[in-house]
């Protein structure tokens, strides 16, 4: 090999260590946009799956892109992803030529919908009693505090934001990740549900059935607690009538920015 060759040789060696590392700078920095994309999509969605669980978005609201872009604002492409994921989820309907709108959950989905809480919350609630520790009694006490609060306070929409997350909490409590996600999905879709077949009688999800279950769990009583949760999700359903719908509809723009 002459003088040259190795010379070449020598460049294209020490080129490499280079060329990798510039790869994986630009392989790093797609990594972050793909990461900052997702948050920012994702930001889409929890707005919207809070203004359903606030009883804000009512079933068959109808959500262009174009309007979610300007709320939020974001791309398009960013707002089919959030939309996209809420449809994996059973929150939105996507129809073809007409775009996306707020589920309507029919009478058989919505006792789908109870059916399954009714046999993953009993379990959770029974894990729960079993990691009963000081500060999950704490947390537990502090929230229904918190709801308690929020009803003589008249704040309806937190209120009933609060009343589901209560459910969470103790979901999260149980330390099941797999019943959290369930139980994510189901709450919301129970709003949905409320909102579509509510009694003309306000019905919430009570903060004294709370406490009695929270009672249940500080205490380790998994059995008890398992079957006040049971008594509390029957008493919701049958608050229901599911022979009627309820759904007005709002401008999109006021919904989402009371956020």
């Amino acid at each position: 090999m002459d003088k040259y060759a190795k010379a070449a040789k020598r460049k294209t060696l020490s080129a490499q260590p280079q060329a990798r590392e510039k790869s994986a700078t630009v392989q790093q920095d797609r990594a972050k946009q793909d990461a900052a994309q997702q948050h920012r999509a994702e930001l889409v969605r929890n707005g919207i799956v809070r203004a359903i669980l606030e009883h804000r978005l009512h079933p068959g609201t109808k959500l262009g892109e174009d309007d979610l872009g300007n709320i939020y604002g974001v791309s398009r492409t960013l707002v089919r992803l959030a939309l996209q994921t809420l449809a994996r989820e059973g929150i939105v309907i996507m129809k073809k030529n007409r775009g996306a709108f707020v589920a309507q959950p029919s009478i058989a989905q919505t006792r789908e919908v109870f059916e399954a809480r009714r046999l993953i919350e009993p379990a959770i609630a029974a894990r729960a009693t079993q990691r009963a520790t000081p500060a999950f009694a704490k947390a537990l006490n502090a929230h229904l505090i918190e709801e308690s609060a929020s009803l003589a306070g008249h704040d309806e929409q937190a209120s009933i934001r609060l009343s589901g997350d209560f459910h969470l909490l103790v979901a999260q409590m149980s330390g099941h990740s797999v019943f959290q996600t369930m139980l994510s999905e189901l709450i919301t879709r129970s709003s949905l549900s409320i909102l579509m077949y509510k009694s003309s009688r306000e019905h919430l999800c009570g903060v004294d059935h709370h406490r009695e279950i929270a009672d249940a769990i500080i205490s380790g009583n998994g059995v008890r607690a398992g079957g006040l949760m049971v008594h509390h999700l029957d008493e919701i359903e049958h608050g229901l009538e599911l022979e009627r719908s309820s759904n007005p509809s709002k401008n999109l723009e006021h919904i989402l920015a009371a956020r």
